[in-house]
């Protein structure tokens, strides 16, 4: 299935975080902190948003950071994908 978003939306898919530590400890599920950096799978047009209007600043294939508890998550074809406004964009990784 394929998902367009629209407005100022951004369809992400988490990057996995870490497994060990620089120092080379195994980390558990529940010491993983939720991982901030993301692919970009889908960008919507942009346009007027509440008044302003928006210009899209990241490409699909993108590598992003994200604010920590931004966007919805939803699970589509059994992957876990995260729908964010662009604002909620921190930065672009290259």
């Amino acid at each position: 299935m394929k998902v367009k978003p629209l407005f100022d939306r951004v369809v992400i898919r988490n990057v996995e975080a870490e497994e060990t530590t620089k120092g080379g400890i195994i980390l558990t599920s529940a010491a993983k902190e939720k991982p901030q950096m993301a692919e970009v799978l889908a960008v919507g047009p942009g346009g007027v948003v509440d008044g302003k209007t928006t210009t899209m600043c990241v490409e699909v294939g993108q590598k992003i950071i994200y604010s920590k508890y931004a966007g919805t998550e939803v699970k589509i074809d059994g992957e876990e994908l995260i729908i964010v406004k662009m604002s909620d964009i921190l930065a672009v990784v290259e």
